[in-house]
């Protein structure tokens, strides 16, 4: 079914000298087309004039956003040989979902005659009685007097177990004093109603305690009553709820070049989750790819880029290009992509296939390595080629795990092997009780205006998006860094890292954060601007020498 209103957009600018892309942009590590680049920026013009999208960015507004926005352009061409683009945002945009010029949701949830809409009203409904039940007054009032009771309970019970006690011991010394003053025969008829005085006694807790247990147990039922009732609205609504989402996931229907069709529900069966995320299907780069296969626009190739404020626990850069999200894009664009001529996935690529590595040093026990940049220090899933690769060809009488400790694929620098059991384990125990000093160099994207800092964000991996990470004051891992600023030139800013913890990231977090020093590394691929490289590279190490136990300390040079 095609879409009533027309999205496609004829470039405002010259396009006569840019050849048309050969392939379609691989949407989970690109650089921008230069067509994708032109759109983009016609696009941006745009955002900074349009009447209804100017107070949805402005940070004044009241109604504004609370973070910016991903837009995405795809370059198209139309059933006439033109080229153009398409434009699209993720999710709402504000309170639309429709919006002249840009391409529509795959599935409108919000439209009010959607059955979405009206189940949502009914799920509604059902929180609203059980919302008003758990805040019903007699319920409150009933949960009160259950917890006074059973503290009046306990009082009363140990009350009179004291006392009991208490007249437990008079008897005693009674006894003892009655048995040597009496006949045999008195002493045991005076025993006789000691004995009936105790009986009489227990009996008395008995009544106090069944009376007690009466009073809490109806306090109880009241209770069970109550929540009985609310317990069997939440599994209403979980059953509707459980039915709603089933449905909804049947209506996210998308097509690929080949016209074929699958939902979501189709989709992610095939994936670990087996089950869509929320939201999956809304995304820019989806809703882009349906209009044009619905409307008979080839794509020829994409991009997208961060508009307005960053969110808070990620990081999003004004006017930066990203890649598609994994988690919900990368199983749907999986699927959209399927007859298209895409661009060849660059992270199964190894660059560094014919680079040495050099070696700073070694002895009988360890190695210093100087890690290349884009390197891997141990195999990935798909790329073997590693530093402990290289070392297990180097070093074939080596034992044990060779590999010490890990940089990132694409940061540089220095890298303990140990070549045998015993080193690996005293050299790992110093990593473990924080004793290894380590320092980074890295070049900043920008100034920073204070000397020195710590930063202290807690991090943990962006489960939509792996490997991105973001900050989490909640579940995430302490994080902590040390900083100072080594020279500023040519409005950049080299500085020093001091790692205090050793988390995924934690250095390209901590620079690009706008908690942090907010300003990326340069090259940054994943919090900033791509470049040549990701200029950051461990300098130097210090930590004791597994045999001779004497601080040695290695350092390597940057190359930037």
């Amino acid at each position: 079914m095609s879409i009533p209103y027309v999205a496609f957009r004829q470039f405002q600018s010259d396009i006569s000298r840019i050849s048309k892309p050969e392939k379609f942009t691989f949407p989970f590590y690109y650089e921008p087309h230069s067509l994708s680049i032109l759109a983009s920026e016609e696009l941006q013009r745009e955002l900074e004039s349009h009447a209804l999208l100017v107070p949805l960015f402005d940070a004044a507004n009241p109604e504004c956003l609370p973070a910016g926005k991903m837009f995405g352009v795809l370059i198209v061409e139309n059933q006439a040989g033109e080229l153009g683009y398409l434009r699209g945002f993720s999710g709402k945009l504000g309170p639309y979902t429709h919006l002249e010029g840009f391409v529509p949701p795959v599935f409108d949830l919000w439209n009010k005659d959607s059955f979405f809409t009206k189940e949502e009203a009914v799920l509604n409904a059902i929180n609203a009685q059980i919302e008003k039940l758990q805040k019903d007054s007699i319920y409150q009032q009933t949960k009160e007097l259950l917890q006074q009771q059973i503290a009046s309970e306990k009082k009363a019970i140990a009350d009179k177990k004291q006392s009991l006690k208490q007249l437990k011991n008079e008897r005693k010394v009674i006894r003892e004093q009655q048995e040597s003053q009496l006949t045999p025969l008195e002493f045991e008829a005076f025993n006789d109603d000691l004995i009936k005085q105790s009986l009489r006694d227990k009996h008395e807790l008995r009544v106090l305690t069944t009376y007690w247990q009466e009073q809490i147990e109806a306090t109880q039922q009241l209770i069970l009553d109550f929540d009985t009732h609310i317990n069997s609205l939440k599994e209403e609504r979980k059953q509707k709820s459980n039915a709603l989402q089933h449905q909804l996931f049947q209506q996210y229907r998308f097509l690929n070049y080949n016209q074929e069709e699958q939902d979501l529900l189709d989709i992610f069966q095939k994936t670990a989750l087996q089950q869509p995320p929320a939201a999956a299907g809304d995304c820019a780069a989806p809703k882009l790819l349906q209009y044009a296969y619905l409307n008979g626009y080839k794509p020829l190739a994409m991009a997208e880029f961060w508009w307005g404020e960053s969110p808070k626990s990620e990081i999003r850069k004004h006017q930066h290009y990203y890649p598609a999200c994994r988690g919900k894009c990368e199983p749907i664009l999986g699927h959209m992509l399927q007859g298209l001529n895409v661009d060849d996935n660059p992270l199964l690529v190894n660059p560094e296939l014919q680079r040495p590595i050099e070696i700073v040093y070694e002895d009988e026990d360890f190695a210093i390595v100087n890690k290349p940049e884009e390197f891997l220090s141990v195999p990935g899933i798909y790329i073997q080629d590693s530093v402990y690769e290289r070392m297990k060809i180097r070093y074939p009488k080596a034992t044990g795990p060779i590999i010490v400790h890990r940089l990132d694929m694409a940061t540089s620098g220095i890298l303990i092997i140990a070549k045998n059991k015993d080193a690996h384990k005293a050299l790992q125990s110093q990593f473990i009780k924080k004793t290894v000093t380590k320092r980074y160099v890295a070049l900043l994207d920008g100034i920073v205006t204070e000397n020195e800092g710590y930063i202290d964000l807690p991090l943990r991996v962006d489960l939509e998006d792996r490997p991105r990470q973001m900050v989490c004051f909640e579940h995430g891992k302490p994080a902590k860094t040390k900083w100072e600023v080594i020279e500023r030139k040519n409005g950049k800013t080299k500085v020093y890292f001091y790692p205090i913890t050793g988390r995924t990231h934690q250095l390209r977090m901590h620079a690009s954060h706008p908690m942090g020093l907010n300003t990326p590394i340069v090259g940054d691929d994943l919090y900033g601007s791509k470049n040549t490289r990701l200029f950051l590279h461990a300098e130097s190490i210090t930590f004791k020498h597994p045999r001779t136990q004497e601080m040695v300390n290695f350092q390597v040079k940057e190359g930037f």
